[in-house]
């Protein structure tokens, strides 16, 4: 029973972890979009 909960707990950090990867890469390239948008005006 404690490896079901030790693996429940990895794939609930995993996750969150690609939860906040895929904020992270978003808020990325909508700030680049923004950078290329300012140079070129």
């Amino acid at each position: 029973m404690e490896a079901v909960q030790k693996q429940n707990k990895v794939i609930r950090w995993l996750r969150k972890l690609g939860f906040w990867g895929f904020l992270f890469f978003l808020a990325k390239g909508l700030a680049w979009l923004l950078i290329g948008y300012f140079v070129v005006k």
